[in-house]
């Protein structure tokens, strides 16, 4: 009798641990996801004791700048009308450090910053050394040519004097070095003395002279911490809330994040929209796809094919014209006027006619498209690849010698690629707290509730054994 009720007494307490772990577990069910939002919403808001606060301020993500460039190697036959052909040299590879200072928490639920940026040559990824000599456009030169179309032939023909004085041509053979941070030219100086305001700079011209140890503008974006529906969004760059460079209010605008977080919770209608200080504007990107990353779940983002299209294919770009064919953006107004085009790699996306037009460019998308790979839960890139071309719109111009019988052309300089993507220690603690921990909640929430279920069998199981024992008996 004593062992009948010491089976009955374990029967009824492991039911009774049943129906606790079953509670448990539907009460998880319910709690688990609001929890685990809570937590989100913590970590992605900028502010000091958020998990994500010191991977915002010092981006531990090794990032990298892989230069190609087009070598002209025709410039004489060019100079006579005739089509151009490139070369493409590179890449040409640069660690990129950034860094944010100036940090400054405002009363509005904004925090303002500058982020410097440095760029270290690294010859073992390289293809080429930044010694390399390259045959590009004169930039200054075919570039004040296009200024000077409309201007009367006496100035033009004084300009062509200037430039034999001081030797300058339409097609330049200078080293990488040169050409990435800058080199000394007459023509710089003679214009900053005679013309001041003319050019941003005033020492050596470089492509990416502006960039390097220097920061992308004062960016003011909101924190999250009181009202997260706008969290990393700018309110202001450079203190303006729109730019004045383009044609429509539209194309002004100040939309998205400064481009290196997003909000939480992405779904695949979510868009990716930031403004880049380098494009003078806002972009927009679109999801295409769900993947992976180190274990990670991510969204991928691309550029759409509307991105650089003109105003005839896709009207709201329109405030972005004069254009040429779609797929290229003019970027004149912002790069002090100098009939410079943005676009992807070898006009990737683009009208056919501009790769056409110059003998070996091969745009495909493998090589040429960019992507953002962002974990959909946090709004947190985990890979990145942004890659843009720059173009120089050239042709000759009657009066100044220098521009011979160049026919009209969109000629690409070079092309760049930023890349980046997590790794080491962040990685590991990023995939602990924010994947492994809430799918371990996840799975044990069902766990509890299938194994509560089991145990609560038992006691039933235990008192149908019991009946049909006693009425053997009988």
């Amino acid at each position: 009798m004593g062992s009948r009720a010491r089976a009955r007494r374990a029967a009824a307490m492991l039911g009774f641990l049943g129906l606790l772990c079953a509670v448990l577990g539907a009460v998880m069910i319910v709690m688990v996801p609001t929890l685990i939002k809570q937590q989100v919403l913590k970590n992605v808001r900028i502010d000091p004791s958020s998990l994500s606060f010191n991977m915002w301020k010092e981006i531990p993500v090794p990032f990298y700048l892989s230069v190609y460039f087009f070598d002209v190697v025709n410039p004489s036959a060019v100079l006579l009308g005739e089509k151009p052909q490139v070369r493409e040299r590179g890449p040409y590879v640069y660690r990129e450090f950034r860094h944010k200072s100036n940090i400054t928490f405002n009363d509005n639920d904004t925090v303002s910053f500058l982020e410097y940026r440095s760029f270290q040559f690294q010859p073992d990824r390289s293809h080429g050394l930044e010694s390399d000599y390259i045959v590009m456009p004169n930039i200054l030169v075919l570039g004040a040519a296009m200024m000077m179309e409309n201007k009367p032939m006496s100035l033009k023909l004084i300009m062509t004097l200037a430039f034999s004085t001081l030797g300058e041509r339409a097609f330049m053979n200078r080293t990488v070095g040169e050409i990435m941070w800058g080199y000394e030219d007459p023509l710089v100086h003679l214009v900053n003395k005679y013309l001041p305001n003319m050019f941003p700079f005033k020492g050596k011209f470089g492509l990416f002279a502006e960039l390097n140890n220097s920061n992308s503008g004062l960016f003011t974006v909101f924190t999250g911490v009181k009202d997260f529906s706008r969290i990393h969004l700018v309110d202001k760059w450079n203190g303006l809330s729109k730019v004045k460079y383009w044609h429509s209010d539209q194309c002004n605008m100040i939309n998205g994040t400064s481009g290196q977080m997003w909000a939480p919770f992405m779904t695949p209608e979510t868009s990716l929209e930031f403004y880049s200080p380098e494009a003078c504007r806002s972009m927009n990107l679109v999801y295409k796809e769900t993947g992976v990353f180190e274990g990670i779940p991510t969204y991928r983002f691309v550029a759409p094919s509307t991105l650089f299209a003109n105003g005839s294919i896709y009207p709201p770009n329109e405030g972005f014209c004069p254009c040429l064919e779609s797929g290229i953006q003019n970027i004149s107004t912002c790069r002090f006027n100098a009939p410079l085009f943005l676009s992807h790699p070898h006009f990737y996306n683009a009208d056919p006619m501009l790769a056409e037009a110059v003998l070996g460019l091969h745009p495909n998308p493998e090589e040429h498209s960019l992507f953002l790979d962002v974990h959909p839960v946090t709004g947190i890139p985990m890979n990145c690849s942004v890659k843009l071309q720059l173009s120089l719109y050239v042709k000759a111009i009657k009066g100044i010698g220098q521009t011979g019988k160049i026919e009209p052309v969109v000629l690409p300089l070079m092309w760049f690629e930023e890349s980046g993507a997590m790794e080491g220690e962040p990685l590991q603690t990023f995939y602990t707290q924010l994947v492994l921990v809430p799918s371990v909640l996840h799975y044990a929430q069902y766990v509890l509730v299938g194994l509560g279920c089991v145990l609560l069998f038992i006691p039933i199981i235990h008192q149908i054994r019991s009946q049909v024992s006693f009425f053997k008996a009988e």
